[in-house]
């Protein structure tokens, strides 16, 4: 039940005076009224009572009001920002009045939400309907997903309008991958955020546009509770969820939970197979259960959710269910059917936002190295990321990519690639390092470029498949992170040339996995991943004269101080927050504020290591007009 004005006071009324103690609306009381016979004194009596003791009654009631409204507010308040708490009148289970898929017969106007009642359908200049969704995501920006294929001209100005008439411009992030959905984001503005509850905004295509919200206008999805996305393999649904496991290792027994798919006609409640940080299996519904279009045959778009069994209550979901795949392609060799192939021996996987500078750099060198395909999971970037990543492919590098516009789901993402990488055949082995991270191997240095020998990291994971009768599924590589270096600004010939003193110690490690060595449960922890132990596979870490990783981590204060924006791991803390100072995610000696130390340029500077500098320059520089040049140098 949603509480207004004027059904609170309905309801407040009801709750002290309830319907078998009033007349019915249009009858007299006098002694013709007809009673039962057992209580024909039984009314006349009660307003006797109530007239003696009007003043003791008056004053239990006043005291009643007062504290019926302090509970309500304090259902208020629980969906303030500072708690984000999740909604208290979500559906029950069995309730099928609300769906989480609010299914239009017209192809081009199907979108998904949480209740029917939180879709917007506004006018725009051309009187174009869009339909959206909108999320509250952190740094109190909106999330506003537009539904699928609906037509958008470039030349409007889209703006987020909230019931107040507060506005604030709409930027274009992307169209997610699997369900082609445009998305916007937009800033709630000032005075909407002193508000106890925050109402969906409606996208307009002009902030003057005349719009009317409905009452009570919904209200905004938060992302700290929310079924985001889902993935389909072969054999099962994979779900990715906010706010279900609180904490990394605190996790939900499947037990607890069931997946929820959303017909528009019904749902149907399957039971978890596996609960992990933010990814939860079930199995496909049955087929025959399915809502197909009578025109087309194929299934209706279908919502998909969690229900937390205990609690009742089915989490808001933007996400939709896609039907079980197509099977695989098989070879037969000797009579025996066995999967293809993956495509790529190697890949190199990694969530990035706003790299286009120093994407070619690292690109152009793993793919030195034996990478053969690069899976970029783009997190909503607003830079050149795309005229990069087109000028590279041009130049033969395979570059997949995906827009992941969702925050803080690092593990979540790598969670995904690996499904992705399986329905897509693409990786035997998939290398998970970030943009300022290179791979290598210190014995490579002893090569000149005429050795017949080619360095590849190939060779370390070809000696690594079997071993001793164990099969090794995944291989670590130890960390150094460098310094400025003295830099004041991003150097030219880049990171790998002009970053050279790191710190003494080891630091933490990356890996190489192999794919089908994953556990079913997708857990992975600072690109590492837990492998599949009872199928016999182990991990295995490697010393730092085979490989390691150069973690140009502390660059020039300017490139640096990007990582205050946001940590991309859903279980690091943010550095601008107060909280866990001594975590060894954040850097040594700073506070929770960007403010550059006046001895930046040479902090982090123990030990001068040019050894990938010197094998790099030997591999990628050349002689230009101008000079020396490095092969990813631009104009």
């Amino acid at each position: 039940m949603i509480l207004n004005k004027e059904n609170e006071t309905r309801f407040n009324f009801l709750l002290f005076f309830p319907p078998q103690n009033l007349c019915p609306l249009g009858s007299n009381i006098n002694k013709s009224t007809s009673l039962p016979k057992n209580s024909s004194s039984l009314f006349p009596n009660f307003v006797g009572e109530t007239m003696r003791r009007r003043p003791r009654t008056s004053f239990l009631v006043s005291l009643l009001s007062i504290l019926t409204f302090a509970s309500f507010s304090l259902y208020l308040s629980r969906n303030a920002i500072s708690t984000w708490r999740p909604y208290s009148d979500l559906r029950k289970l069995n309730a099928v009045t609300n769906h989480l898929v609010l299914h239009n017969r017209n192809k081009n106007n199907i979108f998904n939400n949480q209740f029917s009642r939180q879709t917007r359908r506004v006018s725009s200049i051309k009187d174009t309907l869009l339909s959206t969704v909108s999320v509250l995501i952190p740094d109190w920006e909106i999330l506003v997903i537009v539904a699928p294929n609906t037509p958008l001209s470039s030349s409007d100005t889209p703006h987020c309008l909230f019931p107040n008439n507060a506005s604030s411009p709409a930027k274009f992030s992307g169209v997610l991958p699997f369900t082609n959905r445009t998305t916007f984001k937009c800033d709630l503005p000032e005075p909407v955020r002193r508000r106890r509850m925050f109402s969906q905004p409606m996208l307009v295509t002009s902030p003057t546009s005349e719009t009317e919200f409905p009452s009570p206008a919904p209200e905004l999805l938060k992302w700290n509770f929310l079924v985001y996305e889902s993935f389909s393999t072969e054999n099962d649904v994979v779900v990715f969820a906010k706010g279900v496991n609180h904490r990394n290792g605190d996790n939900r027994s499947p037990e607890e939970l069931r997946c929820v798919f959303d017909l528009g006609s019904g749902v149907l409640n399957v039971a978890v197979t596996s609960s992990v940080q933010e990814v939860f299996r079930c199995p496909h519904p049955d087929p025959s259960e399915l809502d197909f279009d009578s025109h087309y045959g194929l299934p209706n778009r279908i919502g998909i959710s969690l229900e937390i069994v205990s609690e009742n209550t089915v989490v808001p979901s933007v996400a939709y269910y896609i039907p079980k795949p197509g099977l695989k392609p098989k070879l037969m060799t000797n009579d025996l059917s066995v999967q293809a192939r993956p495509k790529y021996f190697l890949c190199a996987c990694t969530m990035v936002y706003n790299v286009a500078k120093v994407l070619r750099e690292w690109v152009m060198y793993h793919a030195k190295v034996g990478v053969e395909n690069f899976i970029l999971y783009d997190n909503a970037s607003d830079d050149d990321l795309y005229a990069v990543i087109d000028e590279l492919r041009k130049q033969g590098y395979n570059i997949s990519t995906l827009f992941w516009i969702w925050p803080k789901t690092q593990e979540a993402g790598f969670s995904h690639s690996v499904v992705y990488s399986k329905s897509k055949e693409l990786c035997s082995w998939i290398m998970y390092v970030d943009v300022d991270e290179f791979v290598f191997s210190p014995s490579w240095g002893h090569e000149t470029e005429n050795s017949v020998v080619v360095p590849s990291l190939k060779k370390l994971l070809a000696r690594e498949i079997i071993k001793g009768g164990t099969r090794v599924g995944q291989v670590s590589m130890r960390c150094m992170e460098f310094g400025p270096s003295g830099q004041r600004r991003h150097p030219e010939e880049g990171v790998t040339q002009g970053y050279t003193c790191r710190r003494r110690g080891e630091q933490r490690h990356k890996s190489m996995v192999l794919v089908e060595a994953v556990d079913p449960s997708l857990r992975n922890v600072i690109h590492h991943f837990q492998v599949n132990e009872r199928k016999g596979f182990m991990s295995k870490q490697v010393s730092v004269e085979e490989g390691l990783v150069n973690h140009y981590k502390y660059q020039a204060w300017d490139e640096f101080k990007s990582k205050f924006r946001r940590r991309v791991s859903a279980y690091v803390v943010d550095w601008k927050q107060e909280i866990n100072p001594n975590s060894k995610d954040r850097t040594p000696g700073l506070g929770f504020q960007a403010i550059e130390p006046k001895d930046w340029t040479h902090r982090f500077c123990e030990v001068r290591d040019q050894r990938l500098k010197s094998l790099t320059r030997a591999w990628f520089r050349s002689v230009t007009s101008n000079g020396y040049r490095m092969a990813w140098q631009t104009n």
